[in-house]
């Protein structure tokens, strides 16, 4: 989608994304694999490399996705010296909910916004031998363990209280994920217009 933006020279139609990207606003959709992080991280690179002291909001609206992928988007939210602000319009599922929790500079929810939580998943089905079945078992029980570490540095609560609260899809609305420690604030979206978070 293209936007018409005024100026000296005239109206010059500019992509959507852009003109966000000039707001140092970056839209975290859809699901989550190895495209979107790349993006997500160019985009990033991008905006740190205009300024380190302008915050960054990114807005997250997705179902969740591929681990790995996720983990490449944690790692640079974590090491970014850049402010990054995380905003949940709609759903922050799975992943995304792991990434919405993990913000350092301000996690905000729109009042009927949602987030939900769940053990990894098996994204296909599993063939092989009893070895290599094993093998793949061990290894989602090592990434639950390290989902599960993460959201208990990033909400407070002890790991055995977020392996309970992942055992199933749990859903929040807002004022529950605050309760449970994976947002700050519940916001209205004038609020966020208006810069008055």
């Amino acid at each position: 989608m293209d936007i018409q933006v005024k100026s000296s020279n005239g109206i010059t139609l500019v992509p959507l994304e852009t003109r966000l990207l000039t707001n140092r606003q970056i839209f975290l959709e859809g699901e989550i694999d190895s495209k979107s992080s790349c993006d997500f991280t160019k985009q990033i690179i991008l905006l740190t490399k205009e300024s380190t002291s302008a915050p960054i909001q990114v807005i997250i609206n997705s179902p969740g996705g591929e681990v790995n992928s996720g983990l490449l988007i944690y790692d640079v939210i974590q090491t970014c010296h850049t402010p990054i602000q995380m905003y949940c319009f709609g759903r922050a599922y799975s992943m995304a909910a792991v990434l919405f929790a993990s913000g350092r500079f301000g996690r905000y929810m729109l009042p009927h916004a949602e987030l939900m939580l769940h053990e990894p998943l098996l994204s296909e089905r599993i063939r092989g031998n009893s070895s290599s079945i094993k093998s793949i078992s061990d290894s989602l029980i090592e990434t639950r363990k390290k989902l599960n570490r993460i959201l208990s540095t990033h909400t407070g609560r002890s790991e055995e209280e977020i392996k309970a609260a992942t055992s199933y899809d749990h859903y929040y609305s807002a004022e529950e994920s605050i309760a449970f420690g994976l947002c700050d604030k519940k916001v209205f979206f004038d609020e966020i217009m208006e810069g008055n978070i």
